[in-house]
């Protein structure tokens, strides 16, 4: 559609440009972005002050709009995210359109990774971290202090093998997902080991359990621990991965794209509310009642932890096929006890299913590890689903992630902060006389 400045006037109901940008939900210097992007006609009659545009084509863009965007209003920029890497629906969730669960139960957590980011399978594949990454990582990662949480740690080890890395500012497909390859160890090799050892081999569960527990751990743990790592790889649009969209859509390196996911990740409503299970699976443990600790959550106004999914009206798949890996670990019975005890007692007050949190706290507190120790794995996990949404966004229209804000503040002009009203003074700058 082009612009028509002369001719006769289109048929049908013209609108003004204010009055089509009301419509739209924009600007007015948005409306005529639309004109000249051809989205838009615009007429001006001879002799008019404005140019009109046809009602029927501004109000079939504004639905248009409103359908790519989710319901929001236009902005002119396209906060519809269109994705291939996660859908979940009817309460299973699937990678690529294969099942996810199916996917965790028979594959490891580096082979999800590669299907995820490439659609191909890599059997056997496993990640490794250049020793020069990991030694600048661990020194930055040292240096903080005791107290300092995983997610501290593994926002400075990102920010530190961004630093060993000149080639971070290429964002083709294979650049980036050189850098993936090499990143995600570098996390796990970078955290503090809970016992000395001399070995940092393995899969990346292996290594990564090394950071988590003080145990030797079995074969049945290790592949609870690759299970849970390969389930937690993505869900669709958590904040954490919109912030990473965010970032790549202004052309942050992956780099500084996990770092955007990861500063939204610490939140006790994402990445550690596992945590928050964990300690109430102790509590129960140590008290050898479920009741106390599900009433004195409750009277604190809480929720209780672990329980129920917004995504889920029924049983969040990934808890249930974590929870199928933990039946198989030796050591986990009485957390998954004191789990299922939560969940009997909570059903009383309201009748919830597990979620991955609570799963994830049956983990740590059986392999006996620290409550944080849950967030650590979501971090690890989800960076391989932050950067396959980084690729995706690097595919996009760049910027396009920019709302307009909706002013609701007191319309301009206002007088200055700390002017008497009338008071007109003259600036320091401006010469008397």
């Amino acid at each position: 559609m082009r612009d028509q400045e002369s001719g006769r006037v289109p048929p049908g109901r013209r609108l003004s440009t204010k009055e089509a940008a009301e419509l739209l939900g924009v600007k007015a210097e948005t409306v005529y972005a639309y004109v000249s992007r051809g989205q838009l006609s615009s007429y001006r009659p001879p002799g008019g002050r404005g140019s009109t545009f046809d009602a029927e084509e501004v109000e079939a863009l504004a639905r248009r709009n409103r359908r790519e965007s989710g319901g929001s209003p236009a902005t002119g920029t396209d906060m519809g995210v269109r994705t291939r890497i996660t859908l979940i629906e009817s309460d299973r969730y699937y990678f690529r359109g294969v099942d996810a669960t199916e996917l965790a139960a028979r594959h490891s957590y580096e082979e999800i990774a590669e299907w995820l980011w490439t659609g191909q399978l890599r059997p056997g594949i496993t990640f490794h971290a250049p020793l020069a990454s990991v030694a600048v990582a661990r020194r930055a990662v040292d240096s903080l202090p005791e107290h300092s949480g995983p997610t501290d740690r593994l926002r400075v080890a990102v920010a530190a093998a961004a630093s060993t890395d000149p080639l971070r500012f290429d964002l083709s497909e294979d650049a980036v997902l050189g850098t993936a390859r090499l990143l995600i160890p570098t996390l796990v090799a970078a955290l503090p080991p809970q016992r000395r050892t001399h070995r940092d081999e393995g899969s990346l569960a292996q290594r990564l359990w090394r950071r988590l527990s003080p145990r030797d751990p079995d074969e049945a743990s290790l592949r609870a621990l690759d299970t849970a790592l390969g389930l937690l790889v993505d869900h669709d649009l958590a904040a954490s991965t919109l912030a990473v969209r965010v970032a790549a859509s202004a052309r942050a390196h992956a780099y500084a794209a996990v770092s955007a996911g990861l500063g939204v990740l610490e939140g006790p409503l994402h990445g550690a509310a596992s945590g928050l299970a964990h300690r109430m699976l102790v509590e129960v443990l140590d008290q050898g009642d479920p009741a106390p600790v599900v009433a004195e959550e409750l009277r604190a106004g809480r929720r209780v932890p672990g329980l129920g999914h917004r995504l889920y009206p029924g049983e969040d798949p990934r808890a249930r096929a974590l929870f199928a890996a933990l039946e198989e670990m030796p050591d986990a019975e009485p957390a998954l006890a004191a789990a299922r005890d939560v969940m009997a007692t909570a059903a009383r007050h309201t009748p919830l299913h597990a979620n991955v949190d609570m799963a994830l706290a049956v983990l740590t507190v059986a392999g006996g590890m620290l409550p944080a120790a849950g967030e650590t794995i979501f971090a690890v996990a989800r960076t391989a689903g932050w950067i396959a949404h980084a690729l995706e966004e690097y595919g996009e229209r760049p910027l396009r992630m920019r709302p307009s804000g909706h002013y609701v503040g007191p319309r301009p002009p206002q007088p200055f902060p700390g002017q008497v009203t009338g008071d007109v003074r003259k600036s320091p700058w401006t010469k008397s006389g």
